[in-house]
């Protein structure tokens, strides 16, 4: 050490103020080299191999990602993971700040000269700054992953696919004082293609009678000829399942979410599908997480109430092309009552559905994922195991490429007082081979096959305030007629 100092002294203030900023940087683009070239080489190289440890586990989970994504995804979205990577992003931090301290030991700042000392200093202090600050901030990013998944998602059973397909059933309701969505105010289940995302969304509406339940089931039990008004004893309709299930948790006993499970099964006989997931959207706190992404943006063929039924009409959404709705508009544009039938209703909540997957980029997730998992927190209520996590977010990518088909069981094809059961089931299955029949025609040909477009409609959205030519009375029972209305 009296060796080193002496040879600092004999070399000019200019060469030595560089020789200190040098040592800092090269402790920000390399860890360790400033301990190699002037300190403890023992530590130096501790730091290098770190380093590339560290590089090689980034490559590693690259390549693993270019040949397994949703495998990676999985992998990286477990708590235990996040609570690991957390850990050593902390671990991280603390070292390299320990590194640039000790790079600037050995730059000698009491050799400098007083402003060349204090440029010192400063650049070491933005230095640690910076490079602790984007550590921590990364480990509260991970934190806040690792507590979404944990809420968000459970350890429930996995479901396999059937027949190539994940059907997952998407509820959205009201919440009340302390719970989510008793009485859920829409179904769709979301058929989607195992291999291709490719995606068909079944609409279901609330006010379906009779619906029959699984053989062996506690509900088929309870109701063998379907659940009807004289072992009810309330509107006896698709969306009471779940009230009349949680409110007789006897029948499932051990069950944490009898609601869930009945409408669930009720869903799987009604359509003929078997529903591997369900997905409980508060609609009331959904308003937050359209906020938290930026908002919509859809065609809307025909203007919409804010407002009405108890409540005074405070203000319309206009018709017209590239309406950009906000969490507000956009709650009030899926759920409004007032002047439209609950069937138009399910066609403006397909809508919603449609343009947040179409819309929804890994950019805005990435750049916006604070406010989307606080949001999702208190919104969203699911049996979707955090294991199968990156298999559901790999499948959203595809399926962001791929126009989203629909069918809807209401009438005049189907009587919601005494539906035919069997023609709906009859109906969602070609609904689903109509779908699968574009993929087949993809990997037979040259893979060129055209797509359609986005809305199977062949009508362009109208931005008259006229009534579209699905009334109240005569909805349209498929897609038909999505465009009068709009589209994603």
């Amino acid at each position: 050490m009296p060796q080193e100092k002496a040879d600092l002294r004999n070399l000019s203030e200019p060469v030595r103020f560089k020789r200190a900023l040098a040592l800092l940087l090269m402790t920000l683009v390399l860890p360790g080299s400033a301990q190699i070239v002037a300190g403890s080489k023992r530590t130096g190289r501790w730091a290098w191999r770190i380093v590339a440890g560290l590089l090689a586990i980034i490559v590693f989970l690259v390549v693993l990602g270019l040949i397994w994504r949703s495998g990676t995804i999985n992998l990286l979205a477990r708590p235990g993971t996040l609570r690991l990577v957390q850990i050593l992003l902390i671990v991280l931090a603390v070292g390299w700040v320990a590194l640039f301290v000790d790079a600037y030991r050995l730059a000698q700042p009491m050799m400098l000269e007083r402003n060349h000392r204090l440029a010192t200093s400063i650049l070491d202090a933005l230095l640690v700054f910076v490079v602790a600050g984007a550590l921590i901030w990364a480990s509260s990013f991970v934190n806040t992953q690792r507590d979404f998944v944990a809420s968000v998602f459970g350890n429930g059973q996995k479901s396999k696919a059937e027949h190539g397909r994940y059907n997952v059933l998407l509820m959205g309701g009201d919440s009340g004082a302390d719970r989510i969505g008793t009485r859920p105010d829409s179904m769709t289940v979301a058929s989607i293609d195992a291999d291709t995302g490719r995606t068909v969304l079944i609409g279901l509406p609330r006010n379906l009678a009779k619906v029959p339940f699984p053989a062996g089931t506690p509900m088929a039990k309870q109701f063998p000829d379907g659940f009807q008004w004289n072992k009810c004893a309330a509107e006896c309709l698709l969306n009471a399942v779940y009230t009349y299930a949680a409110g007789h948790k006897n029948l499932f006993p051990g069950d944490p979410n009898p609601g869930e499970t009945a409408t669930t099964q009720a869903v799987s006989a009604v359509t003929g599908l078997k529903i591997n997931y369900f997905v409980l959207i508060d609609l009331a706190g959904f308003r937050d997480l359209l906020n938290a992404v930026g908002g919509i943006t859809l065609d809307i063929g025909k203007r919409v109430p804010i407002g009405g039924g108890s409540s005074p009409i405070k203000g319309y959404i206009e018709a017209g092309k590239n309406q950009h709705l906000d969490g507000y508009h956009a709650l009030w544009f899926a759920r409004s009552r007032a002047e439209s039938s609950d069937y138009e209703r399910m066609t403006r909540q397909k809508c919603v559905m449609s343009a947040m997957l179409n819309q929804l980029s890994p950019q805005t997730v990435l750049t916006k994922f604070q406010g989307i998992a606080s949001a999702s927190k208190q919104v969203v209520k699911t049996n979707i195991p955090a294991g199968e996590l990156g298999t559901f977010t790999d499948l959203a990518l595809d399926a962001k490429k791929l126009p989203v088909s629909s069918f809807s069981a209401v009438p005049p094809l189907i009587h919601t007082g005494n539906p035919d059961f069997d023609l709906i089931r009859t109906k969602v299955a070609q609904a689903i081979e109509k779908s699968e029949a574009l993929d087949k025609a993809a990997s037979e040909g040259d893979g060129k096959t055209t797509e359609p477009p986005k809305s199977t409609s062949t009508k362009k959205p109208s931005t008259s305030t006229k009534k579209p030519t699905s009334s109240p009375t005569k909805p349209a029972n498929d897609v038909d007629d999505v465009a009068s209305i709009c589209k994603a």
